[in-house]
């Protein structure tokens, strides 16, 4: 029986290491990966909460003692997952802005899309990072806050160069740029890749509601 768990186990990390998530790294250890990708999928169907480490450890095809030596801890796998989600959000969306060019509604179109594309590519992760923040501990939290503080950061100074530069109208930038933020995140919660419409698709509607919302004046409308 033990030969067929190792074998099992090996299968299970070698799929986690080639699979696309935002939680293995490139460099890795494969039973590090598998237990990441594991924690992913068991948390987010069951809570935190109601995961427990040999909950982890059967679905990641480990013994419990590899989650320990890995992270430590349960809680320090969820902060390492919170924490890498959040890097790849907060990077993702820097490249999108950086290759958006000076137009305020294309730097909006860009980093709308990014959100909301991450979001349903990345929708596991996502409901564990708005779900779960509660299970942090004071320090833990800090830390993720400050990267989903940076995350908003970029919303609002698009947001609000666009409003200075008289692109946008909205007289409330900053709130505008939070309900922006908070309806993309929320895609989380719904989307289905069984569902009618594709990311992209999802993310173009997303985009000419962001635009709404900031009382975006076309081109011609300037003039």
């Amino acid at each position: 029986m033990e030969a067929v768990v190792e074998s099992t186990g090996k299968r299970r990390r070698s799929a986690a290491a080639s699979s696309g998530n935002s939680v293995v790294l490139p460099g890795d250890d494969p039973t590090a990966a598998a237990i990441l990708q594991a924690a992913v999928e068991v948390m987010a169907r069951h809570g935190y909460h109601g995961t427990s480490v040999r909950d982890l450890a059967e679905a990641a095809g480990v013994s419990p003692g590899l989650i320990y030596h890995h992270f430590g801890s349960k809680h320090d796998l969820l902060v390492t997952i919170l924490d890498r989600c959040m890097d790849r959000l907060v990077e993702s969306t820097e490249e999108a802005l950086f290759h958006a060019g000076d137009d305020p509604a294309d730097r909006l179109r860009a980093i709308v899309g990014q959100h909301v594309l991450a979001h349903t590519r990345f929708r596991r992760e996502s409901l564990l990072g708005n779900t779960e923040l509660r299970s942090l501990s004071p320090q833990a939290r800090r830390l993720i806050v400050a990267k989903r503080d940076t995350q908003q950061r970029m919303f609002d100074r698009v947001v609000r160069d666009g409003v200075v530069r008289g692109v946008f109208t909205t007289p409330h930038p900053k709130e505008a740029s939070r309900m922006i933020v908070t309806a993309c995140t929320a895609v989380a919660t719904w989307f289905r890749e069984t569902g009618p419409q594709t990311p992209e698709e999802i993310a173009a509607i997303y985009q000419r509601m962001a635009l709404d919302t900031v009382g975006y004046r076309e081109p011609h409308a300037l003039s």
